[in-house]
């Protein structure tokens, strides 16, 4: 099986929300997804805020192939390292491509992404219940827990609205 990894463009889309929801599904949030077609253009191909690469199938005659995985990245900075950082929001595998290494070569290009961009590290999170994914990340890519950290989140109008009252403090 030929699987080629691009990096994504706006004509992606469709098949890139198609995966996201797949993930969401995986990850036992069926509902969570808001994106729009709409809004990943603007604010992953117009604004910049994150990058992706899309995995698809050799495809036949002009046909470009069945999409089959994607990893949807960012960049941040690391004021102790004085360095940027990528940051990996998703990375997903259709069920019936995993374990024929294509989690590992999408991996592989994000490597060679961060390097090329100066980047010092690489970071991502995982769901404390997906052990396929954890054992995955420690024993195929040599990943560490960060256990010592917990992640904290402001989220929709209500916490940006508590957030807003703090300037007036």
């Amino acid at each position: 099986m030929s699987i080629k990894i691009t990096r994504a463009t706006k004509e992606d889309v469709p098949e890139l929300l198609g995966l996201i929801v797949e993930l969401a599904v995986y990850e036992k949030e069926p509902d969570a997804v808001k994106a729009t077609p709409e809004m990943m253009i603007e604010n992953i191909f117009e604004k910049g805020y994150a990058e992706c690469l899309i995995a698809r199938t050799e495809g036949e005659n002009g046909n470009k192939g069945i999409a089959v995985g994607l990893a949807l990245y960012f960049f941040t900075f690391s004021t102790w390292l004085g360095a940027p950082g990528l940051y990996l929001e998703d990375l997903y595998v259709k069920p019936e491509y995993r374990a024929h290494g294509l989690g590992k070569r999408l991996f592989g290009e994000l490597g060679h992404i961060a390097q090329e961009r100066g980047c010092k590290r690489v970071e991502w999170r995982v769901l404390k219940w997906n052990q396929p994914s954890i054992d995955f990340y420690v024993k195929r890519i040599g990943a560490e827990s960060l256990d010592e950290w917990d992640t904290m989140r402001v989220e929709g109008q209500e916490g940006f609205e508590r957030l807003l009252a703090l300037r007036q403090e």
